[in-house]
């Protein structure tokens, strides 16, 4: 296991101080901001905490509310909504400074049988053949304002190894092109057999390229580039069938519209055997800065 996910996996293991009351801090991101993947996945660590074992995470729904500070801790406060018989909700707010940054609904479920369908999936190169953004990013160091981007967006995703099929929105500046995206992603290394921080692994990763398709779409390379600025605004998920976020998943992105100043991003996750395993949709605030 790398020293990044290691580090990772401790900031996902939040501190307990009362019940139903948890405390987690954040580390450094690409903006100027906490990261809204991390939120999102430690606000599923908190809810994933208050239900019985025997449910598993089939849903999420979040607000992101303000920009959190990376400096102070989040306070995640958990407010069991329902405890049925098959399914258990959850409610959950993050703290900043006395003021919520972020909420989050998640909804478990008891394991049962069904009707079963899914979306074929789609056709990719084996992630193998990709460069590792290692071997990727500074090959557009040009591209970037701020000299150190490179070495922060290699830090920012050590944890994790996300590799681009195509060229990725910050390398086609200016150039429009189809709004699809795919990456290929999993940990770097090993997790313990807990479907909950498989889950709340991808969760974290879901918010890194979701709207890259947005920007795609017009020719924008996106923050690190500084042609648009914005934020996530929503975020939903959906975990369908069990998966590994330490083995390779494919993340296939399309932006359907973009107005009014927000871009809208959905996907697919899939298994590297071809099982669907998560859908997300998000919307972000995306702007093109006043000159």
């Amino acid at each position: 296991m790398s020293a990044a996910l290691e580090s990772l996996l401790d900031l996902l293991d939040l501190e307990q101080i009362e019940q139903d009351i948890f405390r987690g801090t954040s580390r450094s991101a690409v903006v100027p901001r906490v990261f809204g993947g991390q939120v999102a996945a430690q606000a599923l660590v908190a809810a994933g905490r208050t239900v019985p074992d025997d449910r598993g995470a089939h849903s999420l729904h979040a607000y992101f509310l303000r920009p959190g500070d990376p400096g102070a801790p989040i306070v995640y406060s958990v407010d069991r909504i329902r405890d049925g018989r098959s399914f258990t909700t959850r409610r959950v707010v993050a703290v900043q400074h006395g003021k919520p940054i972020f909420h989050l609904s998640a909804s478990f479920q008891v394991h049962e049988d069904g009707m079963d369908h899914q979306a074929v999936m789609p056709s990719a190169p084996d992630p193998e053949s990709l460069p590792t953004a290692a071997e990727m990013l500074p090959r557009y160091a040009d591209r970037f304002t701020d000299p150190r981007m490179v070495d922060r967006l290699l830090e920012a995703r050590a944890a994790v190894d996300l590799r681009y099929v195509d060229a990725p929105p910050f390398a086609t500046a200016g150039e429009p092109r189809e709004p699809r995206s795919q990456v290929w992603f999993r940990t770097h290394g090993k997790l313990a057999d807990d479907p909950l921080l498989h889950v709340c692994m991808a969760t974290y990763v879901s918010d890194m390229t979701l709207l890259d398709s947005v920007l795609l779409a017009h020719g924008r390379g996106g923050w690190s580039v500084g042609d648009v600025v914005g934020a996530s605004l929503d975020h939903a998920m959906w975990f369908h069938r069990p998966f590994r976020a330490d083995e390779w998943l494919l993340y296939d992105q399309e932006s359907p519209s973009a107005s009014g100043g927000r871009g809208l991003g959905q996907a697919r996750i899939y298994t590297a055997d071809g099982k669907l395993a998560i859908t997300v949709i998000q919307e972000g605030l995306v702007r093109v800065p006043r000159g």
